[in-house]
This record gives C-alpha cells, sequence and structure tokens, in this order.
C-alpha cells in the first residue's frame, strides 16, 4: 500500500507542475487568439484529443494491465507481439484518416495544414503507448511523470518564445499552437521510446518464455477495445458538445459571435481552472489500474476495499475544500485571463461538475481493473444522454441560456458518479458506506 501511495505523490507532484504550466499555456493562449480565437481553438481539440484515442487503441491500458498481472519471464513477448499488433493498426488508421479527415466540415474554418499535423500525430502517439503502457505496468511512475511534465513544458516554452518574437493572424496563431502539441509529442515519444529500449534490453538478458501471437492479441484487445469504444464515446460527445452548446445559445438569442465567446469563456477558462485539481484524479487513475487489476487476479478482496476507502476518503479530503476556493474565488480566478468576464459565474455555477469529476476518474480506473470496462461504457452513454438532452432543453431557453447549458453538464457528471459508485461497491461486496457486505469472494 506504502508503495501505491508514494506512487501517486510522485506523479501528482509532476502532475501538479504540468498543470500549472497547462495553466500559464491556456492564459497565453488567451491572450494571443482573443475569446473568439480561443473558443475555435477549444472547439478543434475534441477532434484531436479523438485522433489520439483511436491511434493508441488504449494499448496503455491493456499492456499495462497484462504486465501487473503476469510474471516477468512473459513480458517481452507481449512486448513484441504488441509491436506488430500496434504497427498493422498504425498504418489502417493512417490511412484511413488520409481518406476521411479532408472531407469533415470541422476543419473549414483552419489552416488547412491543420489536418495534416493530427495525421502526424498518429504514428508518433501509437508508439509512444507501448512505452507508456508498459512503464505503467512496472508501477516505473517516474518515468511517466517526466513524460507528463515533459508534454506541459515544451508546449510552454514553444508557445511564449514564437508569440514573444513573432505576430500572426488569428487562423496562424491556431495553426502554431497546434503545431506546439505535435512537436511536444515527437518529443515525449523520443523520451518514452529511449527509456523502452534500456529496459528492454535487460528483459533480453533475463529468463523467458514465449506466448503465442493469438493469446497475446486476446488478451490486450479483450481490455483495448471496449476501452477505446469508451474513449472514443467519450472524445467522440466533446467534439459535439461545443456546438450542441452553441446551437443551444443560438436557439436562445445569442448571435454566433456572442455564443462562440461565451463558449470560449465556458471552455478556454471556468473549465481550465476547474480541472486543475484534476491531476491528482489521474495520477490515481494510471496507479489504480494495474493495482487494481494485480489484486483481482490474487483475488485480494481486503485489499480492493480498503483501498477504495483510502481513495475516496482522500477525494472527499482534497474535493470539498477546491471546489469552495473556486466558488469563493471565483472572480480572482477568472481575471486572470480575462477581467470582469461572465466565466466568474460560469465557475461558481460549475462547481458539483468539478466535485463529482475528481470522484469518477478513479472509479472509473476501479472498474477497468476490475474488468468492469462494458459497465463504465454503458455508463457514459447514459449519462451523456441525459447531459445533452438538458444541455440542448435548458441552454435553449431564453432565461437561461449558458446557465441551463450547465445544469445540463451538472446533472450528466453527478449521475455518471453514481452509477460508477454503486456498480464497483456491488461487485467488491461493500456497502455505499464502504463496509464489508459479503463473504470474502470475488464473484
Amino acid at each position: 500500500m506504502n508503495k501505491f501511495f508514494k506512487a501517486v505523490l510522485l506523479l501528482a507532484i509532476a502532475a501538479f507542475l504540468g498543470e500549472s504550466l497547462e495553466f500559464v499555456v491556456n492564459m497565453v493562449l488567451a491572450k494571443e487568439l482573443g475569446e473568439v480565437g480561443l473558443g475555435l481553438y477549444m472547439s478543434l481539440l475534441p477532434v484531436v484529443f479523438l485522433v489520439v484515442v483511436i491511434a493508441s487503441l488504449e494499448l496503455p491500458i491493456s499492456i499495462s494491465k497484462f504486465v501487473a498481472a503476469k510474471e516477468e519471464k512473459y513480458h517481452r513477448s507481449m512486448l513484441m507481439h504488441a509491436m506488430r499488433l500496434t504497427i498493422v493498426f498504425m498504418f489502417c488508421v493512417i490511412g484511413l484518416s488520409v481518406v476521411v479527415l479532408p472531407f469533415i466540415p470541422v476543419f473549414d474554418h483552419y489552416h488547412p495544414i491543420v489536418r495534416w499535423l493530427i495525421i502526424l500525430m498518429i504514428p508518433i502517439i501509437s508508439v509512444s503507448s507501448i512505452a507508456r503502457g508498459y512503464f505503467m505496468g512496472l508501477h516505473h511512475m517516474g518515468k511517466i511523470a517526466i513524460s507528463n511534465f515533459l508534454r506541459k513544458a515544451v508546449q510552454l516554452v514553444l508557445l511564449v518564445l514564437v508569440y514573444h518574437f513573432f505576430h500572426f493572424s488569428m487562423e496562424l496563431a491556431i495553426l502554431i499552437a497546434i503545431c506546439t502539441l505535435v512537436f511536444t509529442e515527437l518529443i515525449v515519444c523520443f523520451y518514452l521510446m529511449y527509456m523502452y529500449i534500456l529496459q528492454y534490453r535487460e528483459l533480453k538478458g533475463k529468463p523467458d518464455a514465449a506466448l503465442s501471437a493469438q493469446s497475446v492479441r486476446k488478451s490486450l484487445l479483450e481490455v483495448s477495445i471496449p476501452t477505446t469504444g469508451m474513449r472514443i464515446f467519450h472524445a467522440i460527445t466533446s467534439a459535439i458538445q461545443p456546438f450542441l452548446i452553441k446551437m443551444a445559445l443560438l436557439k436562445a438569442g445569442l448571435s454566433e459571435t456572442i455564443a462562440l465567446e461565451e463558449f470560449g469563456l465556458l471552455a478556454g477558462v471556468a473549465l481550465t481552472i476547474g480541472f486543475f485539481p484534476g491531476f491528482i484524479a489521474h495520477s490515481f487513475l494510471i496507479v489504480l489500474i494495474p493495482t487494481v487489476s494485480a489484486s483481482y487476479e490474487n483475488r485480494d478482496y481486503a485489499k480492493l476495499q480498503k483501498l477504495l476507502q483510502q481513495v475516496m476518503g482522500l477525494t472527499f479530503l482534497y474535493g470539498i475544500p477546491v471546489v469552495m476556493v473556486f466558488y469563493h474565488f471565483a472572480v480572482p480566478l477568472t481575471n486572470i485571463f480575462y477581467e470582469y468576464s461572465k466565466a466568474s459565474s460560469f465557475l461558481q455555477l460549475l462547481w458539483p461538475y468539478f466535485l463529482f469529476h475528481l470522484f469518477v476518474i478513479p472509479l472509473q480506473a476501479y472498474l477497468i481493473g476490475l474488468g468492469l470496462i462494458k459497465d463504465a461504457f454503458l455508463h457514459s452513454i447514459w449519462s451523456t444522454l441525459v447531459a445533452f438532452a438538458l444541455i440542448f432543453i435548458l441552454g435553449s431557453m431564453e432565461s437561461l441560456q449558458m446557465t441551463g447549458v450547465i445544469l445540463g453538464m451538472n446533472t450528466g457528471i453527478v449521475l455518471l458518479t453514481m452509477m460508477h459508485y454503486l456498480t464497483v461497491c456491488h461487485k467488491i461486496k461493500v456497502t455505499l458506506w464502504l463496509k464489508h457486505a459479503g463473504p470474502q469472494k470475488i464473484g
């Protein structure tokens, strides 16, 4: 257990530094792009993340589960088969993207090169996902922490240097921002693959056992396919959400420019601030998946219960003070980006969204570790349908507008958290108060 929390602490420290840099990155973008430009940039990011999710095939999760649950002698064989699977899948995704991306109308508002930059990210993400998953499974969280920090640090340095010495039109400024994303991922890929090669050389000198390609593919894809499906669904809905919100605001009577500006304030300011403490929850997620997988494989039921109690307790301890700070200091926090904007009221209204988001992430890690990926996927579908329906219905009301949108977002995240929590409690046989509720066996 001490190893678990040491890993979480290491990742949290690195993630805190990374999120601090991300905060500054968004401040730089806000100043350079303006409210409309920031809205356009934030509208494009979900599409970028969708491509990233598809390219990774969620191999970091499936490989980490495999490595955590299997003996070291099987690792080298698994990694060889995983690399072959990745290369084949990577070329398939690149081919599909070359055909499809030029015809997606979302890109019509951006520089033509943006499409090809996103395609360039596919091999970078695909290759680095193997190393990331392997290190997660080995609990080498220092390497994961460094890679996460590098991602933010390199992007910030590039943006500050380029925007300081050169001036661009809004279209070119957005293109530069996307270029920094791609170059940053390339640097992270070089680092992870260098460390991976060193680790792989160590494996060569140790006893190993061969696994069939079919058995490895089956083990990896049993986790990767449903997890990728869930992430693709989330990425698609995230890509749709900006346009749904703008449609609702237009229906409520706002002009297109005002609707874009308000979305920019919501996504670029309020959500940037509110998601800042999420680095702790994401640190839990990275460490929980292999830890829960190994405990479940060993039928260590008591450890699963104790770990859930500790994770939920710690989330309460930091989550409640954080949302109180956001609520009471909304104005000075949002003034860092734009003075006296509507973002402060957005931030205050979103406090349930931010609080429950901190619980959703570790609970999702638990579901994945317990093999309940299908349940997590179904929960996401139902909560998103409810949230989207409320976002459009309430956001379209002239009396509510963005307040209605936020009410829909809050409802969706509360519903998702409750479904995740109830399912995990049922699976590991604890009550809602995390007390033992049944015999010490896993069904």
